[in-house]
């Protein structure tokens, strides 16, 4: 019965690829990789954020809350802060500049026009960073499906990331962007309720006395300090998980859907149903945890594979086998909203951003179309492969890897071509280049000896080089100015 709840789901989201693939036939490259900037206020609210919160917020938070205690609940803070700041100040101002400058579909283009630059080099620099991080992104993603068909249907975790990959890249290839929309907005549903039941009825199974067992927990486990004192080991993770809200202001996948609303209005509406859908999905998310502590108390002293699986064993248990097929379904929903978001996003980077600026300056819109798709499934391929080596790192290592490499690259950028008139060309590869490098570099040599989550220093020497940079320059043309005023007093 398992196995019918999931064929359902995936012909749900494969009959949406099948749809989108038929009504936007013969449409150009903005309707493949921006929706034609049509999408509604719920499409817009819920695809942003079911992209943004992958198996994570169903696997990652849950089993470290279990295992560890509330000390582990700092990321999901930084997560809703940078949530609602992102929506309320990034949002509307995304979308009156990247159709103010040249119409943008993607952030490259977006960042090249807003300069009014005729240079590819910003262009190339960001494809480039795109190609690694979201390969990285969607390689945790692939984990993600993998360890749920597998602890499922017991399978072999190999052969379930090459099913999940192929269904993912099947209706990405066909549909683009409207079809990735569309599937998230349903996933983003089925996520939610699946968050909100599974507390709830694991809840009163403890409290109606079913579970027996009775958990034991450490001193610390209600201490908000993650280390049980006011120490650096509490400070550099508290530091850290709130440093996860920086990461929004530069999250390619995120910032186009502001791009794809309709007009401003849309972006309210959304705005709202976004903030409260991300609410109840980080509480409920936390209350898994909670509640999974005391509903499987065994599974905290288990290896962190096993217990990021509370979500999935109390599912099973507490349900019917088709409805509690429906509910993991959830977690699929999860890894598979944010992979289908980056490999078109990844895809868009490469095509507009590279080939068509680079390598084919004259191709045609079909073309791009074709290369597009080809990128699509390379991407898919590449990230199948780290997701089937062991040594890749847990889905928590990789998502944070390529959080930050997106953070500390465009966080600064992108907040500093919305908000200062004064910011330029220059200003803006430096803090992309420097952010990008700050990262790499300190992750490789400093995060053991200082236990820093990179974000924070990539996304300050990024936006002190951005800064720097400008101020040491030529200031914007007037052209660019007025480009700027203009996207300002835009009301569409």
């Amino acid at each position: 019965m398992e196995l019918l709840a999931f064929v359902l789901y995936f012909a749900v989201v494969i009959g949406i690829g099948v749809y989108f693939f038929i009504r936007t036939r013969g449409g150009g490259e903005k309707d493949y990789f921006l929706g034609g900037r049509n999408m509604n206020s719920w499409v817009t609210a819920l695809s942003a954020q079911a992209s943004d919160m992958s198996a994570w917020l169903l696997m990652g938070l849950p089993g470290s809350i279990l295992a560890i205690g509330m000390g582990k609940v700092w990321i999901a803070i930084g997560l809703l802060i940078g949530t609602v700041l992102n929506w309320c100040f990034v949002a509307p101002k995304m979308r009156q500049f990247s159709k103010a400058a040249g119409d943008s579909i993607t952030i490259p283009e977006y960042l090249t026009n807003r300069f009014l630059s005729k240079s590819p080099v910003l262009r190339v620099i960001c494809g480039i960073v795109f190609l690694v991080c979201f390969t990285v992104y969607t390689a945790a993603s692939l984990k993600s499906c993998g360890i749920v068909f597998d602890e499922v249907f017991d399978i072999g975790y190999e052969y379930a990331v090459v099913i999940a990959a192929g269904i993912i890249f099947l209706y990405t290839f066909m549909g683009g962007y409207a079809a990735v929309c569309w599937t998230d907005f349903v996933q983003g549903m089925l996520m939610l309720a699946a968050l909100l039941i599974v507390p709830i009825l694991a809840f009163h199974a403890v409290n109606s006395g079913e579970v027996k067992e009775t958990a034991e927990l450490s001193a610390n486990y209600w201490n908000l300090l993650p280390s049980g004192k006011f120490d650096w080991a509490s400070i550099s993770e508290i530091l850290g998980g709130l440093a996860w809200g920086l990461g929004y202001f530069g999250m390619p996948h995120i910032l186009v859907r502001f791009m794809s609303a309709k007009n401003l209005t849309s972006i309210k509406k959304s705005r709202k149903i976004a903030i409260v859908w991300v609410i109840l999905a980080l509480l409920a998310s936390a209350g898994v945890g909670l509640v999974g502590r005391y509903y499987l108390p065994g599974l905290a002293s288990q290896p962190k594979e096993v217990y990021e699986t509370v979500f999935i064993k109390m599912s099973m248990q507490l349900f019917p086998a088709f409805l509690g097929g429906l509910v993991v379904s959830g977690i699929l929903a999860a890894a598979m909203s944010t992979a289908d978001s980056q490999l078109l996003v990844s895809s868009s980077a490469f095509t507009s951003d590279i080939y068509k600026t680079v390598i084919r300056k004259n191709a045609r819109d079909n073309e791009i179309m074709r290369m597009g798709r080809l990128i699509v499934l390379l991407i898919s391929l590449i990230a199948m492969t780290i997701a089937l080596n062991p040594g890749s790192g847990s889905i928590m290592d990789l998502v944070e890897n390529a959080w930050a490499g997106f953070g500390s690259s465009f966080g600064p950028v992108i907040l500093l071509s919305l908000f200062w008139k004064r910011f330029n060309y220059k200003g803006a590869v430096a803090g992309i280049v420097a952010g990008a490098v700050t990262d790499v570099v300190w992750f490789i040599f400093l995060k053991g000896p200082t236990s820093l989550y990179e974000l924070i220093p990539g996304f300050i020497v990024g936006f002190a080089a951005a800064v720097i940079c400008t101020l040491a320059t030529e200031k914007p043309s007037e052209e660019v100015e007025a480009l700027y005023d203009r996207a300002c007093e835009s009301t569409d």
